[in-house]
């Protein structure tokens, strides 16, 4: 995720949909929305009148997130799953895949008995994560287009090149650079790694961390998920 350009090239989509219709259905009123990067889908949860704790271990997307706010209605905080508060939120939410940037056993765990811990009894915890079987990578790697954008300062115009480095293991890396084209300067440069758990992974997982009722849904409809789904929409209740 990098903050100078995520959100001119991440526009609103299905399945921001998905996940405010989840939270209308759910009526919950506190949230964390964990892993909020610059704020995108945030600001929309303030818009619906949410209370929310928003947590972002970049502190440059933070930023970016507070400049946007004008609510202040929003508790922005430059941290990890260990600043939630205990026994406080009616929901988590962990939207854009956040899920699979955990790259060990280790640290997915941490996140997941945290956000235990932050919920209300009966609270929600909500996220998404690509289905490894549809090796949506294949995909990636044949789209060699740059991303287009501009630097919001300048007005340059800039352009985002992805290179795909591939799987150790169940992992996988990849590389974004962002270059102003008009001096041919790279701005960023940036190593990207994510994870791909199987559906059985992540219910284990969450079943030994205790959450007792876990509902899959595939690609933003409200329909359990398949094997051929691209998309698993976990909901997870304490």
């Amino acid at each position: 995720m990098i903050p100078l350009v995520y959100d001119q090239i991440n526009h609103w989509g299905k399945d921001d949909e998905f996940f405010l219709a989840l939270l209308k259905r759910l009526k919950v009123e506190f949230i964390a929305d964990l892993g909020c990067g610059t704020g995108r889908w945030t600001i929309h949860l303030v818009q619906q009148g949410y209370n929310i704790t928003a947590i972002d271990p970049n502190e440059e997307a933070i930023e970016v997130a507070r400049i946007k706010d004008d609510s202040g209605n929003v508790k922005w905080i430059v941290g990890d799953s260990s600043d939630l508060q205990t026994n406080s939120y009616d929901a988590v939410v962990m939207t854009a895949n956040v899920a699979q940037v955990f790259l060990t056993d280790d640290s997915w765990k941490q996140v997941i008995a945290d956000v235990f811990r932050s919920l209300k009894m009966g609270g929600h915890f909500i996220f998404d994560t690509r289905n490894p079987l549809v090796k949506v990578w294949k995909e990636w790697e044949k789209d060699t287009t740059p991303d287009l954008a501009k630097d919001k300062q300048s007005g340059d115009p800039l352009e985002i090149y992805t290179e795909y480095e591939g799987f150790e293991g169940d992992i996988y890396t990849f590389y974004e650079t962002v270059k102003n084209t008009k001096t041919d300067k790279v701005l960023v440069h940036e190593k990207m790694q994510l994870r791909f758990r199987n559906q059985e992974e992540f219910d284990e997982s969450l079943k030994q961390i205790g959450f007792s009722i876990i509902e899959t849904y595939g690609d933003w409809e409200f329909k359990y998920a398949n094997s051929e789904n691209g998309s698993f929409i976990y909901h997870c209740v304490k």
